[in-house]
């Protein structure tokens, strides 16, 4: 509602303007000062909108979207403005007779109003909103120029955008409240193992939005930092290095493992094969294939060894660039089939010293998530049944408790989606506040 207020007078202050212009001696370059100075004022005016605390991202794409607003209101009421001044030559029988220099002055004073508050709000939103995806934009750039199509986009971004922001918000006023509980601050620290063909990076987190989240609610974390594409004994053993290296550095005793994906398997081997279960409170698995998976043996039993070798060999070429020393996609690929893990499963002994837990989640639909991890949900719902987009819901548990995901509707919970791979707000399922039950029932665990 204030918005609409804002923008009614914002319409009406503009177009006012033409009543200096009401005769041909009227100074055009008084009315062309005040549109100016009004638009620049309402460039900045959505600040004073603001009653609740928010961060600078979050308060620039709040800016965007009052300013969004307010061009599409008072666009609607300046054009009908104009259309009634053009059609009766005037502003009534009693009012003053406009000149057609004066109408066209203050058409154009209005444009250049209007395209002012436009590019300021669009510009803050593209460059602050994590929630319009890079189509999205693209797509926005392309149709910019085609009637009515242009509105409708413009619509869904500031629909998508306005429910970032209440989201943002009402959880950075969450955490606020609960900073004394430390809800995470758990008696051994966490570490996070990530899964297969990804590193941990400086420039783009492997677990998205999540270890910030943890730490703002009292977690201490560190990263796996294991190879992106190697055997499960290969892995299992530099994740044992690590942990060691944790401890050796900060005498916390323990660790706390969080491991995604192929990362459970790395784990549980560092646990079984290099002696570090008196060094390990307690492993959670996130959806990692224990099991294998039936899709991933098909293909390398049906795509021919030339084929197998060209696409290793460029894979193992690109992950040498991204940081790995002996990077091995064939031998990565193998240990993730049902034959490997069910032979693997009967050499990695669980560790009665160890708390093992596991998290499993479902995507419905291929649409449900975003590219690429969603492109194969169809093929592996053939071979392994319901999936997260690459691995089977029986692939999931292991250990003394079990937790499946499934959200409401069509969208689903991918493989992707549990890492917050894609920073994306998933109605129904908040990553962030899951890992943070998730880390809070370690602590009330004691570990």
């Amino acid at each position: 509602m204030t918005i609409f207020v804002f923008s009614i007078l914002y319409s009406v202050a503009a177009n006012a303007c033409i009543l200096l212009q009401a005769s041909e001696n009227a100074a055009i370059n008084i009315a062309i000062a005040g549109c100016i100075v009004l638009s620049l004022v309402f460039l900045g005016y959505p600040t004073l909108l603001c009653k609740k605390k928010k961060s600078r991202k979050i308060q620039s794409c709040f800016n965007g979207v009052v300013q969004l607003k307010t061009f599409l209101i008072s666009c609607q009421y300046s054009f009908a403005f104009m259309v009634y001044v053009i059609v009766t030559g005037g502003l009534g029988k009693n009012g003053p007779k406009v000149s057609a220099l004066a109408v066209f002055g203050h058409g154009a004073v209005l444009i250049i109003a209007e395209l002012l508050l436009f590019f300021s709000g669009i510009i803050r939103i593209y460059i602050s909103s994590s929630q319009i995806s890079i189509k999205w934009k693209i797509i926005g750039v392309i149709v910019g120029m085609v009637p009515v199509v242009n509105l409708f986009v413009l619509m869904l971004m500031l629909t998508e955008v306005s429910r970032e922001v209440k989201f943002e918000n009402d959880k950075m006023i969450l955490n606020e409240g609960r900073a004394d509980v430390k809800l995470c601050a758990t008696k051994y620290p966490i570490l996070l193992v990530h899964g297969v063909f990804f590193r941990d990076s400086n420039l783009l987190n492997y677990w998205g939005r999540i270890p910030e989240e943890l730490e703002k609610n009292g977690a201490t974390i560190y990263y796996g930092k294991q190879e992106s594409a190697a055997s499960v004994e290969e892995c299992g053993q530099q994740i044992a290095d690590r942990v060691r290296d944790i401890i050796r550095k900060t005498g916390c005793e323990k660790v706390n493992i969080i491991a995604h994906s192929k990362g459970g398997l790395d784990s549980r081997c560092a646990i079984c094969n290099y002696g570090i279960e008196d060094m390990v409170a307690s492993l959670t698995t996130i959806n990692t294939p224990h099991r294998g998976c039936e899709f991933a043996e098909y293909l390398l039993e049906k795509i021919p060894v030339a084929q197998k070798d060209k696409i290793a060999n460029t894979y193992n070429a690109a992950l040498r660039k991204v940081g790995d020393d002996k990077p091995d996609f064939i031998s990565a690929v193998t240990d993730l089939t049902k034959s490997s893990c069910e032979k693997r499963n009967e050499e990695l002994l669980d560790s009665s010293k160890v708390y093992y837990q596991s998290v499993g989640s479902c995507l419905k639909y291929p649409v449900g998530g975003r590219f690429p991890l969603n492109l194969t949900t169809m093929f592996v719902k053939y071979f392994d049944g319901k999936n997260d987009g690459l691995v089977g819901e029986e692939s999931f548990e292991w250990g003394d408790n079990y937790t499946f995901l499934e959200n409401k509707g069509s969208r689903g919970i991918s493989h992707a989606d549990m890492i917050d791979l894609n920073r994306e707000n998933i109605d129904g399922f908040d990553v962030r506040e899951f890992y943070v039950k998730l880390v809070h029932g370690l602590k009330l665990k004691g570990m």
